[in-house]
């Protein structure tokens, strides 16, 4: 399966990706652990069989000192002891965040009850944005047949205005 556009190299795609990675920079410098973020983005692309993010974020994950056994157990966390319990309730927002098709009502309370646990407002919208970005990167990764495989830790940081 080829690439069915490299929307890096493509003007109109160019823009909207350094857009997008603007505010992908804004979660960055949440006070948000950066191992959460990763972990949240590196589940979502495994639900949503984005191959192109899964490398990415498993090798930025790795680049930011998570383990192997962190990384590898991601896709089945709740099957795991690996995970602190502010972590696990990141995965579940993430999960569910990510199923919204799957939940009539989308993220449950108890899973709200839980990030508010152990994660404060901002930190909560971080995390509620993350989400929803990573969910958007995986689609336009997924539509265009972008592959994983290729991906450098860093690579996007020359894209900041």
């Amino acid at each position: 399966m080829e690439p069915r556009i490299n929307l890096m190299t493509n003007p109109i795609g160019a823009r909207i990706g350094k857009r997008f990675y603007n505010v992908n920079l804004a979660i960055q410098e949440a006070d948000l652990p950066k191992s959460v973020q990763e972990l949240v983005a590196l589940r979502a692309s495994q639900i949503n069989g984005c191959g192109w993010c899964v490398d990415a974020h498993t090798k930025e994950a790795a680049a930011q000192g998570e383990t192997a056994v962190r990384i590898n157990l991601v896709a089945v966390w709740r099957e795991s002891t690996v995970f602190t319990e502010a972590e696990r309730a990141a995965l579940a927002l993430a999960e569910e965040g990510t199923r919204l098709a799957d939940h009539h009502q989308g993220v449950s309370d108890e899973t709200w009850s839980e990030l508010c646990k152990h994660y404060d407002e901002d930190q909560i919208a971080a995390l509620v944005s993350l989400v929803a970005m990573i969910n958007a990167a995986n689609r336009l990764s997924v539509i265009t047949h972008t592959r994983g495989g290729s991906y450098t830790p860093g690579k996007f940081a020359t894209l900041a205005d």
